[in-house]
């Protein structure tokens, strides 16, 4: 099984190549769109919670949103809760925990503990600067998603993050390009852009704590 030990262990890792790992769920040509925005300002701050809970005894899930289609920006698209930078909030990670409560009603902070962060993602298209907060609670937590915000909440096991039949690619027309978009299936979703990013760093630095040989028992007869 992957444990909170893992995640710690994963997330505590020095000499970690998070571009590297990004990259490997990053739409592909993304660096020639890139060029074709130009901004004056610095990047708007935002940021995200990554919270893992256990489904099961032997099982860890993280949590994932799909937002509704009334929202102007990526609307239906499947994401971490959380949202831009408001100038009360003391820290990335309070913005992080502010518009869970607001998307999904989990605001009872008392069990949550912070174990650590991804690398900051930047998001081309919208000049936000993300930061992914990473945080556990010890039992499965209750939501009371917002109808505004929420369309569904998903729950993603890591076992299924580190499965290969998870990860998919399409090509798809984007801004004129023909795009490479690699994508974690879940529940009938495709996770993609810079949520991927994001998974793929977790990925990886999973990949590297956790034993070759346990995961091929946790896949064992799958694989053959």
């Amino acid at each position: 099984m992957i444990t909170f030990d893992h995640l710690r262990a994963a997330l505590t890792l020095t000499d970690f190549d998070a571009p590297t790992a990004q990259l490997k769920m990053s739409p592909n040509p993304r660096g020639d769109m890139r060029r074709n925005l130009s901004y004056d300002t610095p990047p708007r701050e935002a940021a995200v919670l990554v919270l893992v809970y256990p489904h099961a005894p032997d099982e860890l899930r993280l949590v994932l949103t799909r937002r509704t289609e009334k929202l102007t920006k990526h609307s239906g698209q499947v994401s971490f809760p959380g949202g831009r930078r408001d100038e009360d909030d003391d820290s990335l990670a309070a913005t992080a925990l502010r518009e869970t409560c607001e998307e999904l009603g989990f605001c009872d902070t008392s069990q949550l503990t912070i174990i650590g962060m991804l690398a900051q993602c930047y998001i081309p298209p919208s000049h936000f600067q993300v930061q992914p907060v990473v945080a556990t609670v010890p039992f499965i937590p209750e939501f009371h998603p917002s109808p505004d915000e929420v369309a569904e909440v998903l729950s993603f096991s890591l076992l299924d993050l580190l499965h290969p039949a998870t990860k998919q690619h399409e090509y798809w027309q984007m801004q004129g390009y023909n795009v490479s978009v690699p994508y974690y299936a879940v529940q009938g979703h495709k996770v993609w852009g810079a949520t991927a990013v994001m998974l793929s760093e977790l990925e990886q630095r999973l990949r590297a704590v956790i034993p070759d040989e346990l995961l091929l028992t946790l896949y064992a007869g799958e694989l053959q």
